[in-house]
């Protein structure tokens, strides 16, 4: 090969090669900046009325109308003090504590166990009891209101604990079952087998060997249905109809929200309304690397 040659052939660009290459490498890059731009509009579109209401939290009244935008220029707790015992957000604080720690708790027991043998056993009537579950997904829960009250009112359960702990359970078990059934069918069944066969029993086999291999499930589902049963407020209204003292949050929250919209306590308000969104921004920021790998393990595996 000549001289002259040689620097055109060092230089020649292959057939679709470089050129097409650099181009898709335009095109991704457009659709990465959009993409990041549209998630950073979305962030601040959701972050920015939560950063409002905690910051409007430590105003006054005055100064909520006066500066809605601005950073307080003196801080004021005192709306806190104010929201978690004159307008009994602690006590309504607890009862959704107790309500929600006990329905969770049963929720992810039986929730579980159900999934595990819907997703593990072939038994007669297997998907028949699965698509039940799934069914109850799409039942709205205000068609069940009228039954649900008198039945609950015939067995005494109403403004009672273990009553609305029972209902929240009942309410939340159609999704847990659908999400955990569809997470167990992604884990190996040879563990299991090898469980049974060193003589490990059913129900051994599924507490000590399954149940936490499917940690990253659990904490998912268990995220969505505490976010969901914490800001349920119409199965409470409905069943804590008598005793004042039983009130979940949210239902203290509206109640606030209507007698100090009346009073001109706003500052009070936005406290109260942090208080009850603080369990929830905790809750997620703790278990959001758990939540997507939850989310994530079954595309996977």
């Amino acid at each position: 090969m000549s001289a002259q040659t040689e620097p055109a052939a060092r230089h020649a660009t292959p057939k679709g090669g470089p050129g097409r290459a650099g181009r898709r490498g335009g095109e991704g890059g457009v659709l990465n900046v959009f993409s990041h731009g549209v998630l950073v509009i979305w962030g601040l579109l959701v972050t920015m009325p939560l950063l409002w209401a905690v910051v409007s939290s430590f105003k006054d009244d005055a100064e909520i109308f006066s500066s809605p935008w601005s950073l307080p220029s003196v801080l004021h707790p005192d709306n806190w003090v104010r929201a978690w015992e004159k307008a009994n957000m602690g006590e309504y604080f607890l009862n959704s504590l107790i309500v929600v720690g006990g329905s969770l708790i049963g929720t992810m027991v039986l929730g579980s166990m159900a999934a595990y043998v819907l997703a593990r056993f072939d038994f007669p009537g297997n998907r028949f009891v699965y698509f039940l579950f799934v069914g109850g997904m799409g039942f709205p829960v205000i068609l069940a209101l009228v039954p649900l009250f008198f039945v609950m009112k015939n067995m005494a359960l109403l403004d009672t604990y273990h009553g609305l702990i029972g209902v929240y359970i009942a309410y939340s078990l159609p999704f847990t079952v659908f999400f955990l059934s569809g997470f167990f069918k992604t884990l190996p069944t040879s563990v299991a087998e090898a469980a049974l066969i060193d003589g490990a029993s059913h129900t051994r086999t599924f507490f000590q060997v399954m149940l936490p291999m499917a940690k990253p499930g659990l904490i998912s589902v268990g995220i969505f249905n505490f976010l969901g049963q914490w800001n349920q407020y119409l199965l409470p209204t409905v069943l804590n109809v008598g005793d004042p003292h039983k009130k979940m949050l949210t239902q203290g929250l509206v109640a606030l929200a209507v007698s100090q919209g009346y009073k001109g306590d706003w500052s009070g308000l936005f406290a109260g309304l942090t208080i009850a969104m603080l369990p929830v921004l905790a809750a997620y920021i703790i278990f959001q690397r758990q939540v997507v790998a939850g989310l994530t393990a079954g595309a996977l595996k």
